[in-house]
């Protein structure tokens, strides 16, 4: 694909508005410190601004003592940042709005499915296609008439919302580019990905969909991130047009691992910068183990 109208000149914009957005539901570990600074040097090299946001919308699962930590893991590194953080928790009005105004358009739906209900429809279905992140949403709530599915949430049931990825694949221009540092430009395909999830009961919007609005309020120029998500730009993509939100351009970096090559994870007891730092392992000695090829 030529991206002959999207001029190279046009990625140069400098200064770049990076931002770093961690989740507080455990301690940060070397993953962590790798993306912080991967983003924070980008910043800090072209004289532009860094931002740090904290991604606390499932506020079962954050929680404040581990937000405590994660300001002093950074401060403790050597970061700044240049205005006070963003708590996503704090603007569930705003992408609320955003979710509204998709379903205006037809382009969210009321998905009442289970877990169990999927697994059922996919076993008969006998086997699912497969999206980046797994099994595609089989499209079970897809056509419900609006009359059943307003009586079942006025009843109060539990229900997403997704994406109606074919309807919102059809509303925007194609191609849609983006630019990955290293690699170009290339086009998102973002119906891979199936009926995405865009908000919930318990957690009222996703990271698609609260990524790219303050992406985009924040004026972010380079998207850094690890490359398990690079995928996710594709998403993305889509909904910074639907909404008709600034693009930025994307770097992403390999993911910290193992002796075993696994990724590094809360989930699985990844040791934490505060581990290290009661071992006696200094704040430079981190930056070098982080330092991406």
């Amino acid at each position: 694909m030529h991206f002959a109208r999207y001029p190279a000149e046009a990625m140069d914009a400098t200064p770049e508005i990076t931002r770093f957005a961690p989740s507080p539901t455990g301690y940060l570990h070397l993953g962590h410190a790798r993306a912080a600074l991967f983003a924070w040097r980008r910043a800090r090299a072209t004289g532009g601004r860094f931002l740090l946001r904290i991604e606390d919308v499932d506020t079962m699962r954050c929680r404040p003592e581990y937000e405590a930590a994660l300001l002093e893991d950074l401060r403790w590194l050597g970061l700044d940042w240049d205005e006070a953080p963003r708590r996503q928790s704090a603007h569930f009005d705003e992408y609320r709005e955003v979710l509204d105004g998709l379903a205006a358009r037809g382009l969210v739906y009321p998905c009442f499915c289970t877990r169990a209900d999927i697994a059922r429809e996919m076993a008969a279905a006998g086997a699912a296609p497969q999206g980046p992140d797994g099994p595609l949403y089989p499209g079970i709530c897809r056509d419900l008439p609006e009359a059943e599915a307003a009586r079942r949430i006025a009843g109060g049931e539990p229900h997403a919302l997704r994406l109606h990825m074919a309807r919102a694949c059809e509303a925007v221009s194609r191609p849609l580019p983006a630019y990955e540092e290293n690699e170009g430009w290339h086009e998102c395909r973002p119906e891979v990905f199936g009926d995405v999830v865009l908000g919930r009961k318990d957690v009222p919007v996703s990271y698609h969909l609260c990524v790219t609005h303050d992406d985009a309020l924040q004026r972010i120029t380079l998207v850094t991130r690890g490359d398990d998500l690079k995928p996710a730009t594709d998403v993305h993509r889509l909904i910074q047009a639907l909404m008709g939100w600034p693009v930025p351009r994307y770097a992403h970096h390999p993911l910290m691992r193992d002796a075993a090559g696994r990724r590094l994870a809360k989930r699985d007891g990844a040791e934490s910068l505060r581990t290290l730092r009661g071992k006696g392992i200094s704040a430079a000695e981190v930056r070098a183990m982080v330092e991406a090829p």
